[in-house]
């Protein structure tokens, strides 16, 4: 069995973070669960793209505000508390947080290593990638 706490580990390594988000990834590939699982904080007001081609996540939102909207199409969905989305299709993207910061619960399949980094078009390399690396 797997036990971790999310305050223990939001000050090691598997905190990630840039200047608008911070992920603390609790499951990782090297767990062996066939998915990873984070705890996600967008900034308040922070813009994001992602484009995850080679992945796909399912989000459920704990607390804060902000919107989603589908790329491919403009159709725009409110985010907030209760809220999941799931990109089914490797769903180009843009998310938004509102005037409070969104934290959100993230499922990863395949799962991420913890050393991705989102590549220019807003996606993460192929798994198989990262394991030549």
């Amino acid at each position: 069995m797997i036990v971790r706490d999310f305050n223990e580990l939001k000050t090691t390594d598997r905190a990630v973070a840039d200047a608008d988000w911070t992920s603390v990834r609790m499951l990782l590939a090297d767990d062996k669960m066939g998915f990873s699982f984070h705890i996600t904080t967008l900034k308040a007001g922070s813009d994001h793209t992602f484009h995850y081609k080679h992945h796909f996540e399912s989000v459920y939102c704990i607390s804060g505000n902000g919107h989603i909207t589908e790329l491919d199409n403009g159709t725009r969905h409110e985010i907030k508390p209760g809220v999941m989305y799931a990109l089914n299709l490797h769903d180009h993207h843009r998310l938004v947080a509102g005037d409070e910061d969104l934290v959100m619960a993230c499922c990863f399949n395949p799962p991420v290593t913890g050393t991705e980094v989102h590549r220019e078009d807003g996606s993460y390399a192929p798994a198989e990638d990262l394991e030549k690396a």
